[in-house]
């Protein structure tokens, strides 16, 4: 049986062992624990939005409610969130290009950007209130209040992972070593621009 099992061999292949070896390897590479924790969490998140916008329809609906009126800044940081989602975009193509300079630079520019739609954020709320808009004065103002806060306070989560990142980088962290770390800040920062797009047109559409 040895003599024909060494007959119907194929030198020219890899054994199976080691097929199957980069098979598990390359399984094990796709489905990285960190991929899979941040999938389960945006889908917890999703759904969380979900149901905020959920209970915004039902409640609209009753005779207590008047519609918000609309930030001028609004459009500021809807701008401001979609370059810095874009930023993080070009980090990813500079980490997979081993292009130091541009990893660098689109780093510090997302991470900017992304105070920037922080502070734009507060200023906003700063003139809704100086207009009269108070959270408990209308449930509308309330549903505004509650969900840019609790996107902002996605956005400062994913600022962490962020800071831990660029520090990493400016440390002498090489594309390699930095790779999966910004490939997931990439993709948390699409999901919350995606997010804000949603919130966006709930308030203006209604």
């Amino acid at each position: 049986m040895s003599f024909f099992k060494e007959i119907m061999q194929k030198p020219w292949l890899p054994p199976e062992d080691d097929v199957v070896s980069d098979l598990s390897g390359a399984m094990a590479m796709s489905t990285a624990p960190a991929r899979v924790a941040l999938r389960l969490f945006l889908a917890v998140v999703g759904v969380l939005f979900s149901l905020f916008c959920v209970a915004y329809y039902i409640r609209m609906e009753l005779a207590d409610w008047r519609p918000l009126a609309e930030p001028t800044l609004v459009w500021i940081n809807t701008a401001v969130i979609l370059l810095s989602s874009a930023a993080l975009q070009y980090t990813r193509h500079a980490v997979q290009r081993g292009n130091v300079g541009g990893m660098n630079a689109g780093l510090v520019a997302g991470g900017l950007l992304t105070l920037g739609f922080l502070v734009g954020q507060y200023m906003g709320w700063q003139e809704l209130r100086a207009a009269g808009y108070y959270a408990a004065s209308n449930p509308a103002n309330a549903f505004f209040y509650l969900l840019t806060a609790v996107h902002g306070l996605h956005l400062i989560g994913g600022l962490f992972v962020w800071g831990r990142t660029t520090l990493k980088v400016w440390r002498g962290a090489e594309p390699y070593q930095v790779r999966l770390s910004v490939e997931l800040c990439t993709t948390y920062w699409h999901f919350l621009a995606l997010v804000w797009l949603v919130i966006l047109w709930i308030l203006i559409s209604t």
